[in-house]
């Protein structure tokens, strides 16, 4: 008998899989993003504005801001 995944476990699977990602993303944050803060220059800030840019999409899209205001 073969398993087919329900809507349930799929999101499930896809929520637990965000998890993953956002404690990883947590952790490096709280890691300084692998910088040491004493030898920073302005490609980290980059590097973080590009990260920034790409949560805003998410976050907009989440809680319906941004463009995807209603």
């Amino acid at each position: 008998m073969s398993h087919h995944p329900t809507a349930k476990d799929a999101f499930i699977a896809k929520k637990a899989a965000i998890d993953a990602m956002l404690a990883r993303l947590q952790a490096l944050s709280d890691a300084n993003f692998g910088s040491d803060p004493d030898a920073l220059h302005w490609g980290h800030v980059g590097n973080l504005d590009y990260y920034a840019e790409l949560l805003k999409r998410i976050t907009d899209s989440a809680f319906k801001e941004g463009e995807h205001a209603e």
